[in-house]
C-alpha cells in the first residue's frame, strides 16, 4: 500500500495512555497525539479541508495563492497542501512566534511576513489586517480566514471527531482541547455530543485571552486583553469557528504552568510535544483532579510538536530569563503592587488635553510616564523621553492635544509575572508596564519599582 501525496496520509492519529503526570488522577486519561499527522500538527486536518472546499466553490483556481493569518501550525498544513496541489503560499504571523515556526515555513517555500504582537486585531499593522490587504491586492489568491471559515471545525467533524468515538469505542465521557480558532474543540465536541449529549466538554483557555469570561458572562470584557506568551490557544476575538454552546466549562493556564507541564510531557512520556500541549494537559487534569471518577474516560488533543519550540520552552536559558525555571525565588508583579501599599488611584492624562498640562502633571507629581486615556480606556502613552525630543524638535508643541504625539499604550503583563519577565519587557522600548491587580484595578509599574524590588529583597 502506498499514498498518492503526503496530504493523504492526515489523520487516523493514535490515542496514547497518559501514565505519569496523571499520578492521583481517577479515571482514564488518553492523549490524542496529533503531531504524528505529515505537518506536526493537527492544523493539517482543517487546511486541506479550506482548501478543497474552496476549489469546489470556485475561489481557489490553479497557479492561485493562499494567504493567511497563522500561528506557525495552520500555515505548515495549508503549504503541504499548496505543494501538493501547485499553489503559492503568503503567511503573515504574529512577532512572538517562535523562529522556528518562521523558518519551518520559509523552508516549505512559503513568504512569511512578520507583523507586531501588541496591536488591536483591527490595526492595520496586525496579522490580520496584513493578510486581509494582500489579499485584497494579489489577483487570484485566496484567503481562508481559518478563525471565521467553518470548514475549520467541519473538518473536525468529519476526522476527529468519529475517529476519537472509533477508538475509545465509545467510552469516552469528557473532551479537553486548547481553543484558539475553535475548530478543534467545536467540531470533535459537536460529534462527540451528538453520539453521546452526556459527555463534557472543557476548553483550556490562557491568562490574557477573553474566552472564560464570554463564556460565563456573556461578556466580551477587553480588560481581560493582554499580552501573553503562549502560542496557539486563546484569543483577543470571537472567532466563528468557537461554538460556546459545545463548550461546557473553560479552564485558564498561565504561561509558566503550560511551560512547565510542556517539558513534564517530554521527560515523564516521551511525548515531544508544544507549549499548547502543556497547557492543555495541565488546565484538563486541573478539572480532572476535581471531576473524573474511576469509570470516566478524558480525552486530550495535543496539537502539535516540539520541534517549534526548540529556543524557547526547550531552552533553560530562555525558561530562567522568563521565571519559568526555579531556579531561584522571583518576586512578582502582584510583589510590586504590595510593596507600594496602594499608594493612591493611578495616575494619568486625557488625550485631549495640552502637552502643557501633561508637563505640569508630571512635574507636579515628580514622575516620568503617564498613561494617556479615552475614558475609561487606555489609548496611548507619553514619557519625559517623547516630550523632550518632541519639542526639540517643534518647540511651539505645548498647546498641541497629547493625542497627536502620544506614543503606543504601555504594555499590560499578568499579575504573576515576575521580576525578571517584567525587566525583559521594559528593556525592550517599554519605558513602564501596566498590571491590573484582583480587583481589576489598573497600576503602572516602572523600571524603578523594579530597582527598588531587588533592593528591598
Amino acid at each position: 500500500m502506498y499514498y498518492n501525496s503526503i496530504i493523504d496520509t492526515i489523520g487516523n492519529t493514535p490515542l496514547v495512555k497518559l501514565n505519569k503526570v496523571t499520578r492521583g488522577i481517577k479515571g482514564t486519561v488518553l492523549a490524542k497525539v496529533e503531531y504524528l499527522n505529515p505537518g506536526n500538527s493537527m492544523k493539517d486536518r482543517m487546511a486541506i479541508k479550506m482548501v478543497e472546499d474552496a476549489e469546489k466553490a470556485g475561489l481557489l483556481k490553479p497557479g492561485g495563492t493562499i494567504i493567511e493569518g497563522t500561528s506557525g501550525n495552520t500555515g505548515m498544513g495549508l503549504a503541504l497542501a499548496a505543494i501538493a496541489k501547485g499553489y503559492k503560499c503568503i503567511f503573515t504571523m504574529a512577532d512572538k512566534q517562535s523562529m522556528e515556526k518562521i523558518n519551518i515555513l520559509r523552508a516549505m517555500g512559503a513568504e512569511v511576513v512578520v507583523c507586531p504582537t501588541n496591536v488591536t486585531p483591527e490595526d492595520p499593522r496586525s496579522y490580520y489586517s496584513i493578510a486581509k490587504k494582500l489579499n485584497q491586492e494579489i489577483p487570484n489568491s485566496f484567503y481562508p480566514n481559518q478563525y471565521d471559515n467553518l470548514s475549520n471545525a467541519q473538518a473536525h467533524y468529519e476526522s476527529t471527531g468519529p475517529e476519537i468515538w472509533r477508538d475509545t469505542e465509545g467510552k469516552v465521557t469528557h473532551y479537553a482541547a486548547g481553543v484558539g480558532t475553535g475548530g478543534s474543540m467545536s467540531g470533535t465536541a459537536r460529534y462527540l455530543k451528538e453520539q453521546n449529549p452526556a459527555i463534557v466538554t472543557v476548553g483550556i483557555d490562557t491568562y490574557g485571552s477573553v474566552f472564560k469570561k464570554y463564556k460565563e458572562t456573556g461578556e466580551f470584557d477587553e480588560k481581560e486583553i493582554y499580552p501573553y506568551l503562549t502560542e496557539g490557544i486563546g484569543e483577543d476575538i470571537l472567532p466563528k469557528n468557537v461554538d460556546f454552546s459545545l463548550i461546557d466549562h473553560f479552564v485558564k493556564v498561565t504561561d509558566k504552568d503550560a511551560a512547565i507541564m510542556t517539558r513534564r510531557l517530554a521527560r515523564e512520556e516521551g511525548m515531544f510535544v508544544g507549549w499548547s500541549c502543556g497547557s492543555a494537559v495541565y488546565g484538563a487534569l486541573e478539572w480532572a483532579r476535581q471531576h473524573l471518577t474511576e469509570e470516566d474516560m478524558m480525552v486530550i488533543i495535543l496539537p502539535d510538536h516540539g520541534t517549534r519550540y526548540l529556543n524557547k520552552i526547550y531552552n533553560d536559558e530562555w525558561m530562567r530569563a522568563h521565571g519559568f525555571l526555579e531556579s531561584q525565588e522571583f518576586a512578582t508583579a502582584a510583589d510590586i503592587l504590595r510593596s507600594q501599599n496602594g499608594n493612591g488611584k493611578l495616575t494619568t492624562i486625557d488625550q485631549e488635553a495640552t502637552i502643557a498640562q501633561a508637563v505640569r502633571l508630571m512635574d507636579e507629581l515628580s514622575i516620568s510616564q503617564l498613561p494617556v486615556t479615552s475614558g475609561d480606556a487606555f489609548v496611548g502613552s507619553l514619557t519625559d523621553k517623547i516630550l523632550i525630543s518632541k519639542i526639540l524638535e517643534e518647540p511651539n508643541l505645548k498647546q498641541q492635544k497629547v493625542k497627536e504625539v502620544m506614543d503606543a499604550p504601555f504594555q499590560f503583563v499578568g499579575l504573576n509575572n515576575t521580576l525578571d519577565v517584567l525587566s525583559s519587557v521594559l528593556k525592550d522600548r517599554h519605558q513602564a508596564v501596566m498590571v491590573r491587580d484582583e480587583h481589576n484595578q489598573a497600576h503602572i509599574i516602572t523600571q524603578h519599582d523594579i530597582l527598588k524590588t531587588l533592593m528591598d529583597k
